[in-house]
């Protein structure tokens, strides 16, 4: 399957293990060259916006665009991004209509959609995004595709502790400011405070550790704080619930009607029951549907557990297939639709 080839090529630039084409660098450069030779061999004409977006265009400048990004987490998957833009370039060629985009730097903060957003002028008239699943739903349930219903919303920032560094064998335990012990209470609280809001998350992912010396008791500690939830209301309760004073906010996204109704309906025609789910992760779907563009997103069912950002994710040809063939249809309806 030429989509599986095209993954593996890709997965090989950066070397491994896994794939490493992070936001900036010369790997995700790479990446796009080569997805641009694959656009002009589709016979699209090849566009590189101010920010580095890659499209390949078989149609008028404000048209349905289908997507996703080529860069990756260190030691990433396969299908994670990747998949999307090639499944996309796929649909175009097929549908013969329509144009595909390759955002930069989505891994770290959507910086490419989020410039294109910026700009305003040149944003399509709709948007699919193909995606891995990430996750497991679609693997318990049995079923190899989903529509997306919406995008979480995030917060992320960090929270410091300060205490008072000292000698570990001559400070008594009683008189000890330990700035890491407040903070293994802070990960704990923040533990508790998700688990206590409906599909709420919230992970601690990094720990900086001052002076840092086994024999030192810790005086100062930095930790992240990354802060999930569906809606609005439920990511303003768990923040104020964490003490979180966000540096990065991002609002909840939900998927528009018509783009998803497309994508039900093209799953129905090939006898394939319709598992609507929200995500958990932040998509460049969700930046174009926040500035108003129609948004749709497919999930294609992740393997091994659902596992991601990992050289184990995995999704099966079949679905695959099955995947772009919806996201063709869906394409040519939209693009029909958007034109009349």
């Amino acid at each position: 399957m030429r989509v599986f080839q095209r993954l593996e090529q890709l997965y090989a630039i950066g070397g491994g293990p896994g794939a490493n084409r992070p936001h900036p660098s010369p790997a995700e450069d790479e990446a796009h060259e080569l997805v641009a030779g694959w656009m002009r061999e589709a016979g699209l004409e090849v566009e590189v916006d101010p920010h580095g977006n890659l499209l390949g265009r078989a149609a008028e400048r404000h048209d349905v665009w289908v997507g996703s990004h080529l860069d990756t987490v260190p030691q990433g998957g396969r299908f994670d991004g990747a998949l999307g833009v090639v499944a996309g370039l796929e649909a175009v060629r097929d549908a013969g209509c329509g144009s595909v985009v390759a955002f930069r730097g989505e891994e770290v903060g959507c910086v490419g959609s989020r410039a294109l957003v910026g700009r305003g002028e040149a944003l399509p008239s709709a948007f699919l995004e193909l995606h891995v699943e990430q996750g497991p739903v679609l693997e318990q349930t049995g079923a190899p595709l989903g529509v997306v219903t919406g995008i979480v919303g995030y917060a992320r920032g960090e929270l410091v502790f300060h205490g008072q560094a000292g000698h570990a064998g001559t400070t008594p335990m009683a008189g000890r400011e330990d700035a890491l012990v407040a903070a293994a209470a802070a990960v704990l609280r923040i533990r508790d405070a998700a688990a206590a809001i409906e599909s709420a998350v919230a992970t601690v992912g990094e720990l900086t550790v001052e002076p840092g010396a086994g024999n030192v008791i810790p005086g100062r500690v930095r930790l992240s704080v990354d802060a999930r939830a569906p809606d609005s209301t439920r990511l303003h309760e768990l923040v104020g619930a964490i003490g979180l004073e966000p540096g990065h906010w991002t609002e909840p996204a939900a998927m528009s009607e018509e783009p998803r109704r497309t994508l039900r309906d093209e799953i129905e025609r090939r006898g394939v029951p319709v598992v609507e789910l929200p995500s958990g992760a932040g998509h460049d779907a969700g930046i174009l549907a926040a500035a108003g563009v129609p948004s749709g997103m497919l999930f294609v069912r992740s393997l091994n557990g659902g596992v991601s950002h990992s050289p184990d994710e995995l999704s099966s040809e079949e679905d695959v297939a099955l995947a772009v063939e919806v996201l063709t249809a869906s394409l040519r309806r939209l693009a029909s639709t958007t034109s009349s």
